[in-house]
Parts: C-alpha cells; structure tokens; sequence
C-alpha cells in the first residue's frame, strides 16, 4: 500500500479536495437545496480562474479573489434571469450561460487560450513567506485551502439556517407553499444560483493561484466532479443538520480526489480520467438504490424462510 500513496499524494489530493470542495458547495446549494440542474458550472469555473488570473497579473492576489467572486455572482444573476424572467428551462439556461461564457472567458484572458502566473505573487507564495518557518512549512498550502473550505462551510451553514437560508430551502422543497406563503420563490431562486456560481468563481481562482496557470478548457467536466462529490458525501453522511451535510460534501471531494490520485497511481492513462469520474458518479448515484433493493431482497427471503418454517410446522402438526 506504501508503494501505491505516499505522504505527497495524499497531501496533494488532500488540497485539490478542499479547492474542488467550493464547488460540491456550490452543486450542493443548486442541486440539493434548490432543485435545480445548473450546467454553467464549467464555464463559471473557468471564468472565475480567468478573471482571478488576470487581477493576479496585476499584483493584486488577494482582490483577485474578490473579483472572481463577483464575476461568479454575474453568471448566477444570468442564469437566474434566464429562468425566472424568460422562462427559459434550467437545464436550457445553463447551456445556453456556459456556452456564452467560453467567448466572455477567453476575452476576459486577453484572447489567448492560457495565463501563466508563474512571475506573479500568489495568496500561496505571499503565505509561504510566512509559513516559512516551523513543521507547516511543507504543508501551507494544505493549510490555507483547508482553513478557506471549513470557514466557507461554517458561513453556508449559518446562512442557510438564516430566515433568508430558510426561504431559499423551502423554495426548493415547494415553490408553490413559498409563494402561498408571501415569499418570492423568483428572488430565492435568484439569490441561490448567485450565491453557488460565488463559490464556483471562487474555487476557480483559487485554483488559478494554486497551480499557477489558468486555461480555457479548465472547467470542463467540473459539473461531473462536482457531482461525484456531494453523492458521495451524501451517501457517506446520509440526513442530519446542514452542517453534518456540508462537512459530507467536503469529506467526499477529498474521498474524490484520494479515487482519482489512487487512479493515476495504477497507471490508468489520462485520457480515461472522465471515464473514470463517469463511473465514480453512476456507483454513488446507484449506491442507494442497490442498498434499498438489497435490503428489501433481504426482507423477502426472510419472510419466505418463516411463511416456509411455519409451513412446515403446519404439516408436522
């Protein structure tokens, strides 16, 4: 086993884990909470790298953040006002977001397919230089991302337990008790999807920093990792308090990433990645219903054993 993880893998998968959290937390808050399949993920991803990436190139790491979050915060609004205003479907309404988005993302990058922040500060060189002392001095970058992850969760939880929280929970559970209940479900939805496209932005651009480099196609496939992440972290956790939830979410996009890192260790190719969280998210997704059925399987041969010994009881008698 020592030969398949090392201490550097699982420190890495560990930070990839916390980074790609943000955007389970985001998934979690659209998909879970709201009811809705938001598929401007990806492009949202992208744009918050983008627009990160290029605030770095101006020396400004920590602002970048900031901007990332807004820009993420559009793409929300966008998407909301497609379906709440134009009637546009919400599966139709991310499509239609994320394909604007790779123009606005690549024109954001100044038309080049790819930034390279290697000659600027980041949040993690700027945090190196004081963490550069001590046994964290290897681990500042796990520190960092793990310390953004747990306080993003503590603020989702207080938020959605909020009266607001609570109105955006009861939108997705019944829209039309809401609405009987003087509560806008339009503006719910609206305030929802900008706040998980926030979050999505935000994991991108702090991706961006954390890897130094940023390109256009880095959102692709992220709804299916986002995905994979909170079906595991649901599976694994199960019901509770919207906390217990959140740290769910968190613990299955590091699972995710300690699945894909055991992946590479065994030599499966690149190119197979997707193929892979395809079949990590259909198992998650089937886990449940297999356990249902097998329980229900369990029960029924049971009864049929005890209709059988009470059968043969019968006929004794």
């Amino acid at each position: 086993m020592s030969t398949i993880f090392s201490l550097s893998i699982l420190q890495s998968a560990l930070e990839l884990g916390c980074i790609y959290a943000l955007v389970a937390l985001a998934l979690f808050l659209s998909f879970s909470i709201l009811n809705i399949a938001d598929l401007s993920t990806d492009g949202c991803f992208t744009l918050g790298c983008a627009v990160g990436a290029m605030v770095t190139l101006s020396g400004h790491p920590y602002l970048a953040l900031f901007a990332a979050t807004g820009a993420g915060v559009c793409s929300g609004f966008v998407t909301a006002f497609l379906q709440t205003r134009m009637g546009v479907p919400s599966i139709l309404a991310g499509i239609i977001v994320n394909t604007g988005l790779y123009t606005v993302n690549i024109a954001v990058m100044g038309f080049s397919s790819n930034v390279n922040l290697f000659a600027c500060d980041t949040v993690f060189s700027l945090a190196k230089e004081k963490l550069s002392y001590g046994w964290y001095e290897n681990w500042y970058k796990l520190l960092i991302t793990l310390v953004i992850v747990l306080a993003v969760g503590v603020l989702l939880s207080l938020f959605l337990n909020t009266r607001l929280g609570l109105s955006i929970r009861a939108t997705g559970d019944n829209e039309h008790m809401v609405r009987a209940s003087s509560i806008n479900p339009l503006f719910m939805i609206t305030v929802g999807l900008c706040v998980a496209n926030a979050l999505t932005a935000f994991s991108g651009a702090i991706l961006g920093q954390y890897q130094k480099s940023c390109d256009i196609n880095l959102g692709t496939g992220m709804v299916t990792i986002a995905l994979a992440s909170l079906i595991i972290g649901e599976t694994l956790v199960g019901k509770g308090s919207m906390f217990k939830k959140i740290a769910g979410v968190i613990l299955g996009s590091c699972l995710y990433r300690f699945i894909v890192a055991l992946a590479l260790r065994l030599n499966v190719p690149a190119e197979a990645l997707k193929l892979v969280s395809a079949v990590i998210v259909a198992a998650a997704i089937s886990l449940p219903y297999l356990k249902e059925k097998s329980a229900f399987y369990r029960l029924r041969t049971s009864n049929q054993n005890g209709y059988r010994k009470e059968g043969s009881a019968d006929v004794s008698h």
